[in-house]
């Protein structure tokens, strides 16, 4: 009789298919965002500009903020995902390996996970990522505010709400701006 059981690496392994997976479904979920989030700008400038109606553009800020945070909240799980294989599950799986093969010490698994962190250009393009960034979600939504703010003959409710949105927008900014100097 033979008993068949799970080993650990077995389960490891499973486990970083499993948050690999995930890590994609999310990676495509937040570019996408960026997509939503112009086609959402383009139809709202469109509409003012044909209903002449400066007051449509506050729809910009509150959906370029939900847009902006989601997209923030999946980038930063994208990258605790990748953080996990890096410094938990590689080494792991790593030390697993190394006892299977009668060595000592580990031996490095998902070398991708760290090589791609290594580029030269890296730190450019996280900066030229954060303009991008910080343009669609917050830039777009204030020049929105700014022209009803130029345009406004309207009611002081409405300037009041306007206020309240810019602060939301500096906020996602301020976020924005924070996950970057994180990562």
């Amino acid at each position: 009789m033979s008993q068949q059981g799970v080993t650990v690496g077995q389960l490891l392994l499973a486990e970083y298919q499993t948050i690999k997976d995930e890590q994609k479904a999310r990676i495509g979920f937040r570019d996408n965002l960026l997509y939503v989030t112009l086609t959402v700008v383009a139809a709202v400038i469109a509409a003012a500009a044909q209903a002449g109606q400066a007051s449509m553009l506050l729809a910009l800020p509150p959906v370029c903020v939900v847009l902006g945070w989601t997209y923030l909240v999946n980038d930063q799980k994208i990258s605790a995902i990748g953080a996990y294989v890096r410094d938990e599950l590689g080494p792991r799986l790593g030390e697993l390996a190394a006892q299977g093969g009668g060595g000592r010490g580990g031996v490095e698994v998902f070398g991708w996970e760290t090589a791609h962190r290594g580029d030269t250009r890296r730190k450019s393009r996280k900066v030229v990522q954060l303009s991008v960034d910080l343009m669609a979600f917050c830039a777009v939504p204030l020049a929105a505010l700014g022209v009803f703010w130029v345009a406004s003959g309207s009611s002081g409710a409405l300037v009041a709400l306007s206020v309240v949105e810019a602060l939301a927008v500096g906020g996602l900014a301020w976020q924005v701006v924070w996950y970057a100097k994180r990562a």
